[in-house]
């Protein structure tokens, strides 16, 4: 499957004749191939970038890609309709390395600004949580195996790929959403979940980064056990790359599972 990841963005200073510009950013996922527009104000719609990915197109090999992802909120429903025209459906994702390290190495701000975290929805929570971790080298065969209904486990995000030692603890949050787990795990595939952090204060609490810039309230404690669990759940979370995971289950069985997600911090 052919992917390019691309950005589409106004200015924050006019140009030297005074007029407001937007850059096209358009590169594939190992930047072997890039392409970079520029519009005035006037021009900056769907059909302009609709053109622009043709042209692109034309200096791929005449082959358009099948996924074109999308970083920036701004973006997203201009090269949504752009693509949605060509044929080309879009993911909405934070994860585009190849672009992003494009746009710092040109010192444009890949900075996406966020709201402060909001709390689950009430309908959504579980029964409790807990900490937990999982060897690296057993974190797919325990896993991968089992029926469980909604399962994220990508390539990129899997140890071995990381290079992370199979002895290496694999920190995780695990909740038991009793009745409501197969809801939860259900509204949290839609919400895309990136990853769990830490965050103490007055409470402290667990922040879980969706989307492209969603934050969700999923805890907050003031247990200073609890507070320690968390504090190495934050460490072996350095330890393993960013590497953690979110398990979503009825109860504590171990029998059943409503969904499980790799997760890894992305900016």
């Amino acid at each position: 499957m052919s992917i390019w990841q691309a950005d589409f963005y106004r200015r924050s200073q006019p140009d030297k004749e005074g007029e407001v510009v937007w850059d096209l950013f358009i590169c594939d996922r190992d930047r072997s191939f890039a392409y970079q527009a520029t519009c005035p104000q006037s021009q900056a719609n769907s059909t302009w970038v609709a053109s622009q990915l043709k042209l692109a197109g034309g200096k791929a090999g005449n082959k358009l890609p099948d996924v074109i992802q999308v970083f920036r909120p701004q973006s997203v429903n201009l090269i949504t309709q752009a693509a949605m025209n060509l044929g080309i459906n879009t993911e909405v994702t934070r994860r585009t390395p190849a672009l992003k390290q494009w746009l710092v190495d040109q010192q444009i701000s890949i900075a996406i600004e966020k709201p402060p975290p909001v709390p689950l929805p009430e309908n959504l929570w579980g029964e409790e949580w807990r900490f937990a971790s999982i060897p690296a080298g057993d974190l797919v065969d325990v896993f991968a195996e089992r029926p469980i209904p909604i399962l994220a486990m990508p390539e990129f995000l899997l140890p071995i790929n990381l290079g992370i030692a199979s002895t290496q603890p694999i920190p995780g949050v695990v909740i038991y959403g009793g009745r409501r787990s197969l809801h939860l795990a259900r509204w949290l595939q839609e919400a895309n979940p990136v990853a769990i952090n830490y965050i103490a204060g007055e409470p402290d609490g667990l922040v879980l980064e969706a989307g492209l810039a969603d934050r969700w309230i999923i805890a907050t404690f003031e247990d200073e056990e609890v507070k320690t669990a968390a504090q190495i759940y934050q460490q072996r979370q350095q330890n393993s790359k960013g590497l953690h995971f979110l398990l979503v289950q009825p109860d504590d069985s171990g029998m059943t599972y409503s969904g499980l997600w790799l997760l890894k911090p992305e900016d």
